[in-house]
């Protein structure tokens, strides 16, 4: 399973990606610059505008290795699979479940409790560890507002009122964001969630994370034979992996959230990292998305215990092991899908 942590991120923009033997080869203007062995990977995610070969494609298929392509931005474009993992069995279970809205939203308000869950805990960790440096009463206020609707989303019937639920819970969560971030606030603040595209530092650094935990997911989902495109709460749309997304929801402030913050609170990024364009956009240079992506590598190596099963294992393998458990509950051996519940 620790295999799973090793992911190779290709930041050129005009990098090219080919095979030789059992190496995956980086070249640049026709000339090789690195390689890597393949069966030392788990994933490969290019930011490259060049793509790569038809060979490496069929190769990473052919040993298990998800290859992605995103946008020099982070947006993700496309991924290249190989055979399906898992039995048909599974993926019908997942169909059928899919088609029920009754047994949909079952799985959901799981996932979106999970999320209340950890949203509320992120900000509990910042009242607790920067007592004499936040507003305490402002943070209790949203913490109460989100553990209020612990009890409605538990025993949410309806997917339209579970998604204004959740709705309420973000606004109470992202409504104090930006009193959890601590340094240098000329240059790192929070006013709203904007997205394509972000139109701050932080909106960046929130929408490259997502993008990485959201193909981290798909990953995980596809390594135990789910159908990622196909999901819960969020509904099918051409092109769109909906079952990562859910899969994610539940991990974003816990993970990606709380990432951005000790990327901000520990200096690890300053101003000079982000890029501005003239429509308004911010971005991260090219320096800046390598500090971003080795800091991710180093906290996905961190160790847990899991809130679950009771084991210590890497945050990188979060995913892994959820995508597990909710193929586990659609095979019926779980009553319920046990959401990832961090404190």
């Amino acid at each position: 399973m620790r295999k799973l942590l090793n992911t190779l991120f290709v930041t050129s923009e005009d990098a090219y990606l080919t095979i030789d033997g059992e190496n995956v080869v980086v070249n640049r203007e026709k000339q090789e610059v690195a390689r890597f062995p393949l069966h030392t990977l788990s994933g490969i995610i290019s930011f490259s505008y060049a793509g790569a070969s038809p060979a490496l494609m069929g190769g990473c298929a052919r040993r298990g290795v998800s290859l992605s392509f995103c946008t020099p931005t982070g947006r993700f474009l496309a991924r290249s699979v190989g055979e399906e993992n898992g039995n048909v069995l599974l993926r019908r279970m997942q169909y059928r479940a899919a088609d029920d809205p009754a047994h949909s939203c079952r799985i959901a308000r799981n996932m979106i409790f999970g999320k209340l869950h950890n949203a509320r805990w992120s900000i509990e960790r910042t009242k607790r560890d920067h007592a004499l440096r936040v507003d305490i009463e402002r943070l209790q206020a949203s913490i109460d507002q989100i553990k209020a609707l612990y009890p409605i989303v538990a025993e949410e019937l309806s997917m339209e009122s579970l998604r204004g639920s959740e709705g309420v819970g973000a606004k109470a969560y992202f409504d104090v964001f930006d009193k959890m971030i601590l340094q240098n606030k000329a240059d790192f603040y929070f006013r709203a969630r904007s997205r394509r595209p972000p139109l701050d530092n932080v909106n960046a650094l929130l929408s490259f994370a997502y993008s990485l935990l959201a193909n981290d997911c798909a990953a995980a989902l596809e390594a135990v034979g789910l159908d990622t495109y196909v999901g819960f709460l969020h509904r099918d749309r051409p092109g769109r992996t909906s079952l990562a997304l859910d899969l994610m929801e539940e991990l974003r402030p816990c993970l990606a959230d709380r990432f951005v913050l000790s990327l901000i609170n520990n200096r690890v990024l300053q101003a000079g990292d982000f890029e501005h364009t003239d429509s308004g956009a911010v971005l991260l240079t090219d320096a800046g998305r390598k500090k971003f992506l080795q800091a991710w590598q180093e906290r996905k190596r961190e160790t847990i215990t899991h809130p679950y099963l009771k084991e210590k294992l890497a945050w990188g393998l979060v995913p892994y092991v959820q995508a597990l458990l909710l193929a586990r509950y659609l095979r019926d051996d779980l009553d319920a899908y046990p959401s990832f519940l961090w404190k």
